[in-house]
């Protein structure tokens, strides 16, 4: 595996060189930059993935870096270097996300356990394939982001249109994260009436109100140790909202006809299809919530933005499906193109329901453009052409030929009328093995 690249950040250049080697010993790659902006410059240029920087510089302290790093690259691991004096700012810094603070003079050791518990290592983004699938670097560049976040206990925002797969980050984010052996526990906050929200999320006393025969702890303290993910979080109510601050603030709950407050710990993940800040900026959504929650920011690109990942993931839910007990299909090389030229609104969402049921209602092993296209209810498109049409026909008569014969070319050429040699030509021209059948026998 090629070395990790560290950034350091810091105008002694004594201790740029002095640290530099130290690094260089133990295996690493390391870039310097004696100013903020020179470390913004490097950043554009390199694959960097730890930034250690000091807090006290002329043009741009460490907390003010931070922050420039974490609006261009979310999730990338820094730590702040600091003077014994500086603790207090320190602190401070790791509130606004360092992973980590150091103080001078670095203790070696620490320095290189500083860098092994927050470089990625054994959380590679093949890791993560089991459940997302994707060939596109716009999402692969997503996923790396959140390889990066997962190691921390920020608060992660992930946007994106309905149907985009924020929960499945969500929930690789959780799986790879020290909190993987505890609980994730989910809740869409538009799914729930206003009046059943606070108690599914911070639980209540028995008779707290009416309907409450029993104690129910919340959905916050069922996560105690995990991760607690609130989808479409844009639309909870603003009297909740201040409530759910409190809860970030204090790290613990009150349940409702309770006196006392229940400590929590709890990761929050968060994601929302609707814009944010223009809801903040209606009144619409707290401020200072959207503050708490937007640490790391994610954004999930929608289906339209990474076509190129639609043949895979059509091959993935036929997959899926087989294995779940539906009928084993295959795509034809047109129903594929409707697949792959057709708006998406819905998202993989919309991709995978669409998919499942072609698969249910496809009379033989493959699938056909038709088909696919009377799934989408026309959206896909412009009509087809004449031979584009007779060509999916005779493909589609071909391969349920071939099911009903089970395979058997002598049987098909009769039921079809035609002779073996006829029946030959055409299976090689469509491209259809007749031995992929023979299961099939009626």
């Amino acid at each position: 595996m090629e070395a990790a690249q560290i950034l350091l950040v810091d105008d002694d250049t004594k201790l740029l060189r002095v640290l530099s080697l130290r690094l260089e010993s133990a295996g690493y790659q390391v870039a310097a930059a004696t100013c903020g902006q020179d470390a913004i410059n490097q950043l554009g240029e390199l694959r960097v993935q730890f930034v250690l920087a000091d807090l006290r510089m002329p043009d741009m302290d460490g907390i003010e870096l931070l922050t420039r790093i974490q609006e261009r690259s979310p999730g990338l691991p820094v730590a702040i270097l600091t003077a014994h004096g500086d603790i207090p700012e320190a602190v401070r810094a790791t509130h606004a996300g360092a992973v980590d603070f150091l103080t001078k003079p670095i203790d070696r050791d620490k320095l290189l356990d500083c860098l092994q518990r927050h470089i990625a290592g054994g959380t590679q983004i093949s890791d993560w394939s089991a459940g997302i699938v994707t060939r596109s670097a716009q999402m692969k560049s997503v996923i790396e982001d959140a390889t990066r976040v997962a190691r921390m206990d920020s608060a992660v925002l992930i946007t994106g249109a309905s149907g985009s797969g924020k929960e499945l980050l969500a929930r690789a984010i959780h799986r790879h994260s020290r909190r993987d052996a505890r609980p994730f526990v989910a809740i869409n906050c538009a799914a729930v009436p206003t009046e059943l929200l606070e108690s599914e999320l911070f639980g209540h006393r028995r008779g707290a109100f009416t309907g409450a025969h029993t104690d129910h702890a919340g959905l916050f303290r069922a996560a105690e140790g995990g991760t607690v993910f609130l989808d479409e979080i844009g639309d909870m109510p603003v009297t909740l909202q201040v409530k759910l601050l409190r809860v970030l603030q204090e790290r613990e709950v009150r349940p409702l006809g309770e006196t006392r407050t229940i400590p929590v710990d709890v990761r929050v993940l968060s994601a929302t299809h609707c814009d944010l800040e223009a809801r903040v900026a209606s009144g619409e959504f707290r401020e200072d919530l959207f503050y708490r929650l937007n640490v790391v920011r994610l954004k999930l690109p929608a289906l339209d933005e990474r076509r190129e990942d639609i043949p895979l993931l059509v091959a993935h839910q036929l997959s899926q499906l087989a294995a779940a007990g539906a009928p084993r299909r295959v795509c034809s090389r047109e129903a594929m193109e409707v697949f792959a030229s057709t708006n998406w609104p819905g998202n993989v969402r919309q991709l995978f329901n669409v998919v499942e049921q072609a698969v249910a209602l496809s009379p033989g092993r493959v699938i056909g453009s038709a088909l696919v296209r009377s799934c989408l209810g026309g959206q896909s498109g412009a009509m087809v052409s004449y031979d584009q049409a007779r060509t999916e026909f005779t493909r589609n008569y071909l391969s349920q030929l071939l099911d009903l014969s089970g395979g058997n070319i002598s049987r098909a050429a009769r039921l079809a009328g035609r002779n073996r040699t006829d029946l030959y030509k055409l299976l090689s021209r469509h491209n259809i093995d007749a031995s992929a059948h023979k299961t099939r026998r009626p």
